[in-house]
């Protein structure tokens, strides 16, 4: 495959690009709302996390496995969808349409009790469940300026996702068993709505198309050796997240542990980000400053995640579970810090979306693989053999990074007229 590399762009004639400062600058009111949004969804994103007890309910509980990895079909594919709508159509159209589609396909799915309504409807939400990740980053570049703050947004970005996996955790182990988990899915439904709505009133609307070609598409994308050994780190580091949702309930399922025992391994992850999200955002800030990307810090986050997560073959107990969750709470901080510096340095102005897109696969592909792997491990070695996998990836993903490194040593901070 031929290398298409585009020419290094030249450095910015900014003071602040030669020193180590990282450079501040208010955070556009639709990056606020995005965020606050961002929040909201994850908080009330109660469908994935609880998919698999709900599947237990109903007569597909034997194909749990298989209609989970449907699920993160589905979420591979709506994110490069969403990415190359987002610069073909436009930011508020692609959110608009993805958070109005969710709020329809969630409430199905709910409903739904054969096998095949289960699986077409779990991959429908699959597609819209994480719909806003590529479309946000490609606002963030649009609208912010500098790479510190880009990094600054990507740490509080994250920070945001993850107090609200903990909300999900902790709220949906509440109201669980008053509710009934159909009630989850369509309080998720509602949440996906009003997003729609913020959405149509705080993004502007695309401009009109010119009759010239964009020059960002999928050939070149896919051409690009700096995305795809991206993508190959950062789906190896990417599964043990992924089985905090999803490889995580089935092991504590399996050790007798109730959903509530997960809600409250999720409110430890929370209670971890509140602490370590603000002491790591800033020296990250400040790491984006510097004239080459974050390679090395994706590489530390990704042997911290498979170490951390792995120790989860090892527990039995909430209080075990919960302190594994505790040990990957830095990696993920750092990895995605590290990954969105890496990517907003490597996108064309007018890619962006379609280079989000690809990149979010990232998580979706580990959503594909973390069950799948699971459910293999579980079978063949049992928590242990978990454990050993779950490292496994955290270290070839770290492997994946110095061929990565060679190709990006030289990029410097890209900024927005």
């Amino acid at each position: 495959m031929p290398l298409n590399l585009p020419p290094a762009r030249p450095r910015p004639a900014n003071p602040a690009s030669r020193t180590n400062a990282p450079q501040r600058s208010a955070w556009p009111d639709a990056v606020w709302a995005l965020l606050i949004g961002t929040f909201a969804v994850r908080a009330a994103g109660f469908v994935y996390p609880y998919l698999a007890y709900f599947l237990t309910e109903h007569d597909a509980a034997a194909q749990t496995t298989l209609i989970l990895a449907l699920f993160g079909a589905g979420w591979l594919t709506g994110q490069v969808v969403c990415g190359a709508l987002t610069d073909r159509i436009g930011r508020r159209a692609t959110l608009v349409g993805a958070m109005a589609t969710a709020a329809v396909v969630f409430p199905i799915l709910a409903q739904s009790r054969t096998v095949a309504a289960l699986a077409a409807a779990s991959f429908v939400a699959g597609c819209v469940y994480d719909a806003p990740r590529p479309i946000v980053s490609a606002v963030i570049a649009d609208t912010v300026p500098d790479e510190p703050t880009r990094a600054r947004i990507a740490g509080w970005r994250h920070f945001a996702v993850n107090l609200g996996a903990a909300t999900t955790g902790a709220v949906g182990g509440v109201l669980a068993a008053p509710l009934g988990l159909p009630a989850l899915f369509f309080i998720n439904a509602g949440v996906c709505g009003l997003f729609a709505v913020l959405a149509w009133i705080v993004l502007s609307p695309a401009p009109r198309a010119s009759s010239a070609r964009p020059q960002g598409n999928y050939r070149d994308a896919f051409g690009d050796v700096r995305l795809l050994l991206l993508w190959l780190a950062s789906v190896c580091a990417l599964v043990p997240v992924a089985a905090l949702y999803s490889v995580l309930p089935v092991m504590m399922a399996v050790d007798g542990l109730p959903a509530s025992a997960y809600g409250w391994s999720q409110a430890a992850g929370a209670a971890a980000v509140l602490v370590l999200s603000p002491a790591l955002n800033g020296p990250l800030a400040r790491r984006a400053a510097g004239a080459s990307p974050m390679v090395g810090l994706l590489a530390a986050g990704s042997v911290l995640l498979g170490v951390g997560m792995g120790s989860a073959g090892f527990a039995s107990t909430t209080v075990g579970y919960a302190a594994a969750v505790v040990l990957a709470v830095p990696g993920e901080i750092v990895l995605f810090v590290a990954a969105a510096d890496i990517l907003n340095r490597i996108s064309p102005a007018d890619a962006r979306g379609l280079y989000a897109g690809i990149w979010g696969t990232t998580l979706a592909a580990a959503v594909l693989l973390a069950p799948l792997l699971a459910g293999w491990c579980l079978a063949a070695g049992g928590h242990l053999l978990v454990a050993a996998a779950l490292t496994g990836c955290g270290l070839a993903g770290a492997a994946a990074c110095l061929p990565l490194k060679a190709l990006t040593h030289r990029t410097v901070p890209t900024s927005t007229p």
